[in-house]
């Protein structure tokens, strides 16, 4: 289970998705659903700053209209505003034993306020 997260550092508003795996296909639908619940498109839009993970950089991912990419400098996770969101999303994990994914997969769902999408 992967936690992805958005973070509007000026108001502290976040948006996060929680999906089975991390790889391109999934990083454009996860940009899709971002700028959708944003309203990003031709009149609005956005930019995010993320990492240089190999599907953030892909050729093959799937941007869509007004969202822009801003890559951080190499190793400079400390200058990237979603680092503060971690700690957060693992709290109510730590020291736990879960009976299955479901029951993980849930508390993640309520701690994050965010959205499961199966695509399993």
């Amino acid at each position: 289970m992967y936690v992805y997260a958005c973070l509007h550092p000026a108001s502290g508003r976040t948006s996060w998705l929680l999906l089975p795996t991390v790889h391109v296909e999934i990083f454009s639908q996860a940009l899709a659903i971002f700028a959708h619940e944003a309203r990003v498109g031709p009149d609005k839009r956005m930019v995010l700053l993320l990492d240089r993970a190999g599907w953030h950089t892909s050729a093959k991912l799937i941007v869509p209209e007004g969202i822009h990419l801003v890559f951080l400098p190499p190793y400079s996770p400390e200058v990237q505003p979603a680092e503060r969101l971690w700690p957060l999303a693992n709290e109510p994990l730590a020291n736990r034993a879960f009976a299955s994914l479901d029951e993980l997969e849930q508390v993640q769902v309520e701690r994050c306020g965010g959205y499961k999408l199966n695509l399993r």
